[in-house]
């Protein structure tokens, strides 16, 4: 049958066999223009995937075949049972509280006037490298308050509520009428009474860090029946003096706590001046003198944010530092096409704001919510350069990660190539099911 075209005339139908001539020249040209895609597909994808799971079933050196052996090993092994559980709370742990956080951050500051601001600054982070976001918390964690600025902080407060060691690593020579009376507090070695000045001499304790408001020394005044003495800092710079005596360059232990016992009971405390000078009651007559272990004990140096215990946390907190900011971008932008009339229409209808974030906000950007997490737990999956910067050689292994193990497995003096195949194979297992649950999620918003 010949068709008409508009005009009425017959238009001419080429035969079948040249149509498909022309449909096998598109399907070359396609062809052509994907064969390099592909071949770099399979050059960079394919090709070492295969290779990995191939390589996995073989030996350190690659010539034994080894079976499921490596398998095995990364379930027996205790340093990569640690990596994998550590994957697990990352999963858990990581996008959870970026993305609570991204959309805590994005709902807040669509309404005040300096949200851009806001937004800009908590995005500011992802365009810093995983190495020198590594290298800033690596200082931020540093155990050392005057160094790492978490302990500053931590150490700020606990201070704030919580009165330190005046005088940490205070000790009396020999020569000095102190001993050590178990627990790291010093008593006196004879009773003391009202009418024999008490001095209390000690050494250890470096100038500068002295209070800055001591004062030189004085001698106690003994009279009116009650215990005088003095605690002060037996230690002349430069050299000189004489133990056990007061010299005038010598400065008084302000501050330092002082208590009368008799048969095991406090029956009398005190602490002394600038000028260390001290007084006790007349109940203090006969009874021994004692420096509490308080006043020695170090001073609280803060949490220990990358030992053993705390390194997985305190590493996780620096990824949420870089991406919520990832997750509030994405979460803003799903927010701004959420109609109002449906959020307006629930207030008139005496919803609060409580109500309307619950039941209307959250289910709206529930597609939204579900990219940026399943988004993140394929990045966490995948873990390295944070762990492998941040965590010092002592804790490692306790931060350990699946990638981190799949490093140290695969290179070095002792590597076992064939272990590290394995790790990356479970790697590749791990992150197919997210990936799949991805693109069915993709294709069901595609139909829509």
């Amino acid at each position: 049958m010949t068709p008409v075209t508009a005009g009425g005339s017959a238009r001419p139908v080429p035969p079948a066999d040249k149509r498909k001539s022309v449909t096998g020249t598109r399907k070359i040209v396609a062809v052509g223009f994907l064969l390099p895609a592909l071949v770099l597909l399979g050059a960079l994808v394919v090709y070492p995937i295969g290779y990995s799971l191939y390589r996995s079933f073989f030996d350190q050196s690659g010539n034994g075949f080894a079976g499921l052996g490596n398998y095995v090993e990364i379930f027996t092994d205790d340093t990569i049972l640690t990596a994998v559980k550590n994957n697990a709370i990352w999963v858990v742990v990581a996008p959870t509280v970026s993305t609570a956080l991204g959309l805590i951050f994005a709902v807040l500051t669509e309404r005040v006037r300096w949200g851009t601001a806001f937004k800009l600054i908590v995005f500011m982070p992802m365009a810093i490298s995983m190495l020198a976001a590594g290298i800033i918390f690596r200082l931020v964690y540093e155990q050392d308050p005057e160094r790492g600025v978490a302990n500053a902080v931590w150490v700020g407060m606990h201070d704030t509520f919580t009165e330190s060691a005046g005088f940490p690593r205070a000790r009396p020579l020999p020569v000095h009428p102190l001993e050590a009376a178990g627990g790291g507090a010093f008593v006196t070695k004879e009773p003391v009474s009202a009418g024999t000045p008490v001095r209390l001499p000690l050494v250890g304790v470096a100038p500068a860090k002295m209070p800055s408001d001591a004062e030189p020394a004085k001698a106690p005044e003994p009279g009116d029946g009650k215990i005088h003495g003095t605690a002060w800092l037996d230690f002349t710079r430069g050299g000189g003096g004489k133990p056990n005596a007061i010299d005038s360059e010598e400065l008084g232990l302000k501050g330092i706590e002082v208590e009368a016992v008799k048969d095991g009971k406090v029956v009398a405390e005190t602490r002394a001046g600038a000028d260390g000078t001290f007084t006790l009651p007349a109940s203090a007559d006969g009874a021994l003198l004692r420096l509490p272990a308080d006043n020695f004990r170090e001073p609280y140096n803060g949490v220990n944010w990358l030992g053993p215990n705390l390194v997985t946390p305190a590493i996780i907190g620096s990824y949420v530092w870089m991406w919520a900011g990832f997750a509030m971008v994405l979460i803003a932008a799903g927010l701004a096409s959420v109609p109002r009339e449906l959020l307006e229409a629930a207030r008139v209808d005496g919803a609060n704001e409580w109500q309307v974030f619950r039941r209307i906000t959250v289910p709206l950007l529930a597609p939204v919510l579900a990219v940026v997490l399943v988004t993140l737990m394929i990045n966490v999956l995948k873990i390295f350069d944070l762990v492998f910067i941040i965590a010092p050689g002592s804790s490692q292994d306790d931060a350990n990660v699946l990638a981190l193990q799949l490093y140290r497995s695969s290179f070095g003096t002792d590597a076992d190539l064939g272990l590290g195949s394995a790790i990356a194979v479970l790697l590749l297992l791990l992150v197919l099911p997210v990936m799949f649950f991805n693109i069915r999620r993709m294709r069901r918003e595609t139909r829509r």
